[in-house]
């Protein structure tokens, strides 16, 4: 039985990947903003089979609570040896260009926070010599856009910040889970135009889970998205600096 910690367990994407996780027993702390939210989802996990499924209420920006969060986790669980962190948000590019306060808090949210967490799990995880962590970054985060370039900033720093964690971790029985969706089909992109390159967050959270168990290095969902950003990061920067993506 797994004792895993999901950070931004609303999330559709994280919802789904601890369905996942239930359905094999193991036993969950959701953490998020909305505390009724994280309840309902609690209450459905244990429905599905989930060993158990806590609730902790924490803003994923007070980093400074995160060793608190973690001994909670540890104390309630029974102790702690996978993790998730699934929270963040979808920039509004245009608004982080003209506010250096909307940005920053941008990059806070979706990389420093991240790699806070990943900091204070990677130090519990090598004590205790094992240990899975996953965090959830972007294709956004493979090469910078004008449409995202903020957003994508930060995903590159996380998954930066998590390959040279892996490399760090590898002898000591803990793996670094790297995971780049691509179009995911959640209430944050409600108001985008779907097309066949858009995944659902059912599909999403299977292939998080199985990836999670087997420890694989970098896991991009759907899998034809490696091909993708293969190429886009093969451009010319005199040529993709003219196109408008």
């Amino acid at each position: 039985m797994r004792r895993i910690l999901i950070m931004g367990a609303t999330s559709a994407i994280a919802e789904a990947t601890a369905r996942e996780f239930a359905l094999l027993g193991d036993a969950l702390m959701l953490v998020g903003r909305n505390a009724e939210r994280l309840q309902a989802i609690a209450e459905d996990l244990k429905l599905r089979g989930a060993k158990q499924a806590e609730t902790y209420v924490l803003d994923a920006r007070e980093m400074m609570a995160y060793p608190k969060l973690l001994d909670e986790t540890s104390l309630r669980l029974g102790g702690l040896d996978t993790a998730l962190i699934a929270h963040g948000t979808l920039s509004d590019q245009a608004l982080c260009e003209t506010s250096i306060e909307t940005m920053l808090n941008e990059f806070r949210v979706n990389g420093v926070s991240a790699m806070v967490l990943c900091a204070e799990l990677a130090n519990r995880f090598e004590a205790q010599g094992h240990g899975t962590i996953a965090v959830i970054s972007s294709v956004a985060g493979d090469r910078g856009r004008q449409s995202n370039y903020v957003y994508g900033s930060a995903k590159a720093a996380v998954t930066t910040f998590t390959s040279g964690l892996r490399q760090r971790l590898y002898n000591k029985g803990v793996r670094v889970v790297t995971i780049k969706p691509g179009f995911v089909d959640t209430p944050m992109t409600a108001s985008f135009k779907k097309g066949p390159l858009w995944a659902s967050p059912a599909s999403v959270g299977k292939v998080i889970a199985r990836g999670m168990i087997l420890g694989k290095p970098v896991i991009y969902v759907p899998w034809f998205w490696r091909g993708i950003m293969s190429i886009i990061k093969l451009v010319p920067e005199f040529v993709f600096q003219r196109l408008r993506i």
